[in-house]
């Protein structure tokens, strides 16, 4: 037995001995500092955000989204209070969008203390259940409701709208600035209030708004004149003292004087401060004169008749006149040509009488065409529309091969130009027009006959935004001359079609009546285009591709026409005074491909 027992305490001796020695004892860890950075990520969830405007409202304006998005760095404690607040800027947030009941709570990952997760529910959306607006003052007489319904119809939170604070505030910037651009400059809001019930989900909403009396138009001030006359404004008002003001009246009122060219700077206002004796707001109109004289020298190439040298001088009022002179001289590749022009300063009806003289050699065809013309007229613009109605006298001189003819026509004429686009220099969206009549009479010379004629032209550009950022636009015309086959009509009155703003890929003025292997002018035209185009980047929205077809052609008569098809593609750069186009154009009909250059918008 003895010696089993000390069997026994000899085999645990040695199994002790055998087993690892125990580790050392663990160290303390270190305390993290309060102030140490905290890295985190956050997951946003809202419940029912189908179109995801919530969720990306939180992310823009949580403070716990946003200081993630930038990855500033934070302290702990400052992590902590972000999370700590999160839930309830969240519901103030929410409330912005009609949400009056949205819960929120913040979650930390059980596995990584630094995952955040925000949840949020919405809660029913509010909706408007009572509307009162009201129109005190000026607003609520009888003479003002037209505007009282204009604005009716703009207050975008109607009965049974969605609740928002955007809306809330976009609707009554824009009925205050409707207000006081329709005839009240002084308008204010008395009293706005909503009255939000969030048990019911519903908003009740008040607003009253306080015209003032209507603004007439008073007397003209003006400041600013050294040479040019005061009649010279006041014939461009456009209005009468005492009728009533609207903010257009005045736009379109400025807009006449800088078109005149008599001024670098114009600046119209109501003095709605202020009263005449007879209770109407004077308008000042502050003007910068621009230089008497004025030299333009210009050179370049355009691809339809090649290099180009142009001089250019406007004298504003010549010989102490109220009239406007202009003398241009060019000399290109395949045009040369002098003008002469005077207009008179406005009239009271707001026209403008016109008498131009005008040589012009063109060389850009067959025929070589030397023009003398003389031109009497009457022009009145306005901001969307133009009607010039002339008188006439054209001596052309052609010759054709070997062929010399002289022509004479007279004729009167009545063009109408409307324009309705978003801008005049860099269109996407609206559509304008060109209308011309003539009658005449010409005198043909050689195997010509003598005899009447009548001319018809019309020209349609329109646009159009086609979404995602692409833009549609289209171009027509059609244009005809009437007379017997064997009147002869000068070559400068007919048609001929090809280049930048007719069939691309053909040469300019290259398309018409073939005759003994040259090409002559037609007495019919029509040529169209389409083109959609788009910025490349979005980074450089004024750099645009383009894709395009053009057809069209003139003939003698329409039994005889033909039309012919461009196509190709172009880079636009919309610079500031209008776009620059650059074209490569292929020609169906020849198979050869032709590059085009130009600026701005033809109509």
């Amino acid at each position: 037995m003895a010696r089993l027992l000390a069997l026994l305490v000899a085999a645990l001796l040695s199994a002790c001995a055998t087993q690892p020695p125990p580790p050392p004892p663990a160290a303390p860890a270190p305390d993290i500092p309060a102030d140490a950075p905290a890295v985190y990520s956050l997951d946003i969830s809202v419940d029912d955000d189908r179109d995801g405007s919530l969720r990306t409202l939180l992310q823009q304006n949580l403070d716990l989204a946003r200081y993630r998005a930038s990855e500033a760095a934070l302290s702990r404690v400052e992590l902590a209070r972000l999370a700590a607040a999160a839930p309830s800027q969240a519901q103030a947030l929410l409330e912005t969008e009609g949400h009056f009941n949205a819960t929120a709570d913040v979650q930390r990952d059980a596995e990584d203390g630094t995952r955040l997760r925000l949840n949020v529910q919405p809660g029913p959306l509010t909706r408007v259940s009572k509307l009162e607006l009201e129109f005190t003052e000026g607003l609520a007489e009888d003479d003002a409701k037209a505007l009282r319904d204009v604005l009716r119809g703009l207050w975008p939170l109607k009965n049974g709208a969605a609740f928002t604070q955007s809306q809330w505030a976009a609707g009554k910037s824009e009925l205050l600035l409707r207000a006081r651009t329709g005839g009240f400059p002084l308008a204010r809001w008395a009293d706005t209030s909503a009255r939000v019930n969030p048990d019911e989900h519903s908003a009740e909403l008040h607003l009253v708004l306080a015209s003032g009396n209507r603004a007439r138009l008073g007397a003209l001030r003006i400041e600013g004149l050294k040479r040019q006359s005061r009649q010279t404004i006041e014939r461009l008002a456009g209005f009468d003292t005492g009728e009533g003001y609207t903010e257009q009246k005045l736009a379109e009122f400025q807009e006449r004087l800088a078109k005149t060219q008599l001024f670098d700077a114009v600046r119209v206002q109501l003095q709605s401060e202020t009263l005449d004796p007879d209770g109407s707001n004077p308008v000042l109109v502050t003007v910068t004169e621009s230089a008497l004289q004025q030299a333009t020298v210009a050179v370049g190439y355009h691809s339809n008749t090649g290099q180009s040298i142009s001089v250019e001088h406007l004298h504003r009022r010549p010989f102490d006149l109220a009239v406007r002179a202009r003398t241009k001289l060019q000399l290109s590749r395949d045009l040369r040509g002098a003008e002469l022009e005077l207009s008179s300063h406005p009239q009271p009806d707001l026209h403008r009488n016109i008498a131009a003289m005008q040589f012009e050699q063109d060389r850009s065809g067959d025929t070589i065409a030397t023009n003398l013309g003389l031109r009497l007229g009457r022009l009145y613009e306005s901001t969307n529309d133009e009607r010039l109605s002339y008188v006439e006298l054209l001596r052309a001189r052609e010759t054709t091969g070997g062929q010399v003819n002289t022509n004479l026509a007279l004729s009167i004429n009545q063009q109408w130009i409307r324009r309705r686009l978003d801008s005049t220099l860099l269109p996407t969206d609206g559509h304008q027009a060109l209308a011309l009549i003539g009658l005449g009479y010409a005198k043909g010379g050689g195997t010509e006959d003598s005899g009447p004629f009548g001319r018809m032209q019309l020209k349609l550009g329109v646009y159009k935004p086609l979404g995602a950022s692409w833009y549609g636009s289209a171009r027509a015309e059609v244009a005809q001359v009437v007379a017997h086959d064997r009147v002869g009509v000068p070559e400068k009155l007919l048609f001929l079609a090809g280049g930048d703003e007719s069939v691309r890929g053909y040469a300019y003025r290259s398309l018409g009546v073939e005759r003994n292997g040259l090409t002559v002018g037609g007495r019919v035209l029509a040529t169209g285009s389409l083109e959609v185009a788009r910025p490349f980047t979005m980074s450089m929205p004024s750099l645009w591709g383009a894709l395009f077809i053009d057809a069209g052609n003139a003939a003698s008569r329409w039994t005889d026409y033909r039309p012919v098809v461009g196509y190709g593609a172009g880079v636009r750069w919309r610079s500031p005074v209008g776009p620059l186009r650059v074209d490569l154009a292929r020609a169906q009909e020849t198979g050869k491909w032709r590059l085009h250059f130009s600026v701005g918008i033809a109509l």
